[in-house]
């Protein structure tokens, strides 16, 4: 079973995409140390204050792979550099 999800943040901080890579490396370094997925950042790239982000797991069951995508949202929900503005799942 693969797992997708999209995700679009806000990041209400970063005045620049200089500041916003900042808080994108430092993320999605740890998210990737964390978890058993893959993640990069797909959309708004030229944006400073959006990102989206889209993670990709894969796995034996959907049970797991709905277990670990969740954990991960959870986890990148904890920064306060940011919120989840939208959700977008695909299963395979």
């Amino acid at each position: 079973m693969i797992g997708f999800v999209e995700l679009e943040f806000r990041i209400h901080d970063a005045h620049s995409l200089k500041e916003k890579r900042a808080v994108l490396q430092r993320t999605l370094t740890r998210l990737r140390q964390k978890f058993n997925i893959s993640v990069a950042e797909t959309g708004q790239q030229d944006v400073w204050q959006l990102s989206s982000i889209s993670l990709v797991t894969v796995s034996s069951s959907r049970q797991i792979a709905e277990r670990e995508i969740e954990r991960a949202i959870k986890f990148l929900d904890s920064f306060p550099e940011w919120e989840r503005i939208d959700t977008k799942y695909e299963w395979l």
